[in-house]
């Protein structure tokens, strides 16, 4: 592992000397996130049961003595540098990608923070664009903590996470909610967070496997958020909750047992809106679960809230699709397979599986060959190890 990382530090450093013509000892990395449990419950007010992992976002940097900002991205050679005025950080569509940290360096700004340099910024992914592995947040994040570094901003990573979301949510127009940045934020190694995103109240869980590992199974089907079904699934849990609030005093589908719901559920009268509310509130009950379950070494009753997870978001949710359906429905039926689940906001992008080690190779294999034959291209898969969160490298 120490080994990999010196040899991408290099090669960071070489990259960015053959970009900008200048060489820069300024390195950072921000981890992307997989989410074991709690799809979809983030913005209900329910819990979320994030990891960091050691797939993420590299960065390169040097202040300039003018005011313009250049950007390049490996992932995106094709693009070439991009270049912005620091007085003109306003969102444009042609300016692609670098739309994200240009969003973080504005807010900042505006929050009052001094950021009075341009820079040559790098940055080189690991993540695949659009597997629904954050890679969006964890830019976000890169570009917090390279700018708390070299302004010396002192600001705390929640503020930096917080952040990150504005920018989502606003500089984007994304209606996510607080756990991409939140788990990429506040990672720790071999550690899953889980998260109370009502008060941001998180506690750090184990997330040790013991002879087993998490393995994501990519559908290579992009999957672009803000075109998703993603703000019209948040609407209808939204007017679900509203016509809950007629009889029940909740601010969130999240504060709702499933006891409770299923006794004022007829107060929704509408089968679809039913459906979502179920999800939402049985998917938070089955994150406190494999907390527990994670607490207590029980992989066996993990695995099984996996499985279920998948089923309510497939069933009540509806945001799988064939190509997430037949990579997952493949994972469970393999041997040394506890449980298979889609991961982050569905419509394509990642799966994950908990699968014993010994049986990793004819697992891909087998789960490779079902997908391929069923959807006509191929998946790919990566074992993701627990990382920490996004630092200075």
């Amino acid at each position: 592992m120490y080994q990999e990382v010196i040899t991408v530090e290099n090669d960071l450093r070489e990259l960015f000397y053959s970009t900008f013509g200048i060489e820069t000892n300024e390195l950072f990395f921000a981890p992307g996130r997989i989410n074991l449990i709690g799809e979809h419950t983030d913005y209900n007010g329910g819990h979320v049961f994030p990891a960091a992992i050691t797939i993420g976002t590299y960065g390169a940097v040097r202040k300039r003595t003018d005011q313009v900002i250049r950007f390049y991205s490996e992932n995106f050679s094709e693009l070439g540098i991009i270049e912005v005025a620091l007085t003109d950080l306003t969102y444009k569509k042609a300016d692609d990608w670098t739309n994200y940290p240009k969003g973080m360096i504005q807010y900042l700004i505006e929050a009052g923070h001094t950021i009075d340099q341009g820079m040559d910024l790098l940055f080189w992914g690991t993540i695949p664009n659009g597997a629904g592995l954050s890679s969006s947040a964890s830019i976000e994040l890169l570009m917090g903590v390279i700018l708390n570094d070299l302004f010396d901003l002192g600001l705390s990573m929640l503020e930096l996470v917080k952040t990150g979301k504005r920018v989502e949510n606003q500089f984007i127009g994304v209606n996510s909610g607080i756990m991409d940045q939140f788990a990429i934020g506040m990672g720790k190694r071999d550690q899953a967070i889980l998260l109370d995103t009502n008060t941001l109240d998180y506690e750090l869980v184990p997330a040790e496997f013991g002879d087993y590992v998490i393995v994501i199974m990519n559908t290579n089907k992009r999957r672009e958020l803000a075109d998703s079904k993603y703000n019209e699934r948040r609407a209808e849990c939204e007017l679900a909750l509203s016509l809950l609030q007629t009889v029940l005093p909740i601010k969130t589908l999240g504060k709702l047992t499933e006891d409770l719901f299923e006794k004022n559920k007829e107060m929704i009268a509408d089968k679809v809106l039913i459906k979502r509310a179920k999800h939402a509130v049985t998917e938070n009950q089955r994150t406190i679960k494999a907390k527990n379950a994670l607490s207590d070494n029980d992989l066996t009753y993990f695995g099984q809230l996996l499985n279920a997870s998948h089923a309510s978001l497939k069933d009540d949710y509806e945001v799988t699709g064939i190509e997430l359906d037949t990579l997952v429905m493949a994972a469970q039926k393999q041997p040394g397979v506890l449980g298979a689940r889609m991961t982050g906001a569905g419509f394509g992008g990642c799966a994950i599986a908990l699968v014993k080690e010994t049986e990793l190779e004819p697992f891909i294999e087998q789960v490779g060959k079902v997908y391929k034959e069923k959807i006509g291209y191929s998946a790919d898969f990566y074992i993701a190890n627990v990382d920490d969160g996004a630092r200075k490298l």
